[in-house]
């Protein structure tokens, strides 16, 4: 279907929103209100660079259509690693990769930016074995799966600090557009801010105004760094978890955030235990799930208070009128794609030229929350694999062939992890 029948068809819902530019306060200009979302691909190299792998998944998302495309997470220290597959960048020796990576990104028009992240406690310790948190609180309910972290000192701290900076440093000489810091999903950042993972009382922490010093800090050093390139931040909406980060010091912690000057503010929402940013958290409510993004309340909230902070939400968006309508009404300025992207690679574009209305991601389901739940994750970082190989995603694959490759790339242990991020 043409753009010019889509749009004329009076039956068609409205995309006009989504077709808009956007422009971020630093002059970096978005060719549409579409965004690729961070998603962990798995496919960097044993020595952790980058590979022909993850420089295959781009380029076939290059010409998605998307405005802005932002990569998995970008380790900062190759002693902490998050998840099997993740690209580390502490120095320049893998520059050469991460100048075609940045090439092949951008080569569709897409402005590139990379998420860059620390996992603190929440890294499996077969690839971690002596994390490093805030406190030294175990993952609630890891099961053995992560260890018990060492609580970092004042030194470590401002160390961490440092290799955010350098990290994103030689990601924008390689050619990246911005940087995005992880601050969500309970990494490192996310750590900091929890009143149940940081359990200190000196400068770091102790009451909300000590816990935020660690994101504002990151911030604040790569700033210095990066200069006028994007600067954006993934944060919690909330953690979902009882006495954890809640709602109202999220917003707090945004106003300190926009005081410093960030160009983007993605809202999402969980932890491993409490996976809200999935749609499987339990306490969320059915009503949320139909209206497509999860955290759109609390979109609206944050677009009250500070108008002029430019804001991405990710997370449950399945329909061009959704996502039109989320733009539209101007509690959002752009709407992020994660999983539709793997299965359905073209999706950004079709739905922006009207020839197709939803996106449907969801693979083969037996009826077995448990089973279906880790099925799914598996289902599409199998996806991004197959396009990593130069292959077509193949939604209708059968899901145990799914968890079999899972299974041979991966162990058993990298099952395990799944199974706590649901």
């Amino acid at each position: 279907m043409s753009r010019a029948r889509a749009i004329s068809d009076p039956t068609a819902p409205s995309i006009e929103a989504l077709q808009q530019p956007f422009t971020l306060s630093n002059g970096t200009v978005l060719s549409n209100r579409l965004a690729k979302a961070a998603l962990s691909e798995g496919l960097a190299r044993r020595d952790f660079s980058p590979g022909s792998r993850i420089k295959n998944l781009y380029r076939r998302w290059a010409d998605s259509g998307q405005g802005l495309t932002i990569t998995g997470n970008v380790m900062v220290d190759r002693r902490a690693i998050g998840e099997p597959g993740n690209v580390v960048v502490e120095d320049d020796r893998d520059f050469a990769d991460l100048v075609e990576w940045a090439s092949i990104v951008k080569s569709g028009g897409s402005v590139a930016l990379v998420q860059i992240n620390h996992p603190g406690r929440q890294a499996p310790r077969t690839l971690t074995a002596h994390p490093v948190a805030p406190s030294a609180i175990a993952l609630p309910g890891s099961a053995g799966v992560f260890a018990e972290p060492r609580e970092l000192t004042h030194a470590e701290i401002e160390d961490i600090i440092a290799r955010f900076a350098t990290t994103a440093g030689i990601l924008i000489r390689a050619g990246f557009d911005g940087i995005q810091i992880h601050g969500a999903h309970g990494y490192l950042v996310s750590q900091f801010l929890s009143p149940l993972a940081n359990q200190r009382t000196d400068e770091w922490g102790g009451s909300p105004e000590k816990r935020r010093r660690f994101v504002l800090e990151v911030v604040r050093a790569v700033r210095a760094e990066i200069g006028t390139a994007a600067l954006g931040i993934k944060l919690n909406s909330a953690d979902f978890q009882r006495g954890g980060f809640s709602e109202e010091e999220s917003l707090e912690v945004v106003h300190a955030l926009a005081a410093e000057g960030i160009e983007l503010l993605e809202i999402s929402g969980g932890t491993y235990t409490s996976a809200a940013m999935l749609g499987v958290d339990p306490s969320m409510k059915e009503s949320t799930r139909r209206r497509e993004a999860y955290f759109l309340d609390y979109a609206e909230k944050v677009r009250a208070q500070l108008p002029a902070l430019p804001l991405m939400l990710t997370g449950g968006f399945r329909t061009a009128e959704g996502m039109n309508d989320a733009v539209a009404s101007g509690a959002i300025d752009l709407v992020g794609l994660g999983r539709p992207l793997t299965v359905e690679p073209d999706v950004p574009g079709q739905l922006l030229d009207g020839s197709v209305t939803s996106s449907v991601v969801r693979p083969r389901r037996s009826g077995i929350r448990l089973l279906d739940n880790l099925t799914e994750l598996v289902h599409y970082t199998v996806q991004m694999w197959r396009m990593g190989d130069s292959k077509e995603p193949a939604p209708r694959r059968h899901p145990a062939l799914n968890v079999t490759q899972y299974l041979l790339r991966n162990g058993l242990d990298s099952i395990r992890i799944s199974r706590r991020s649901l």
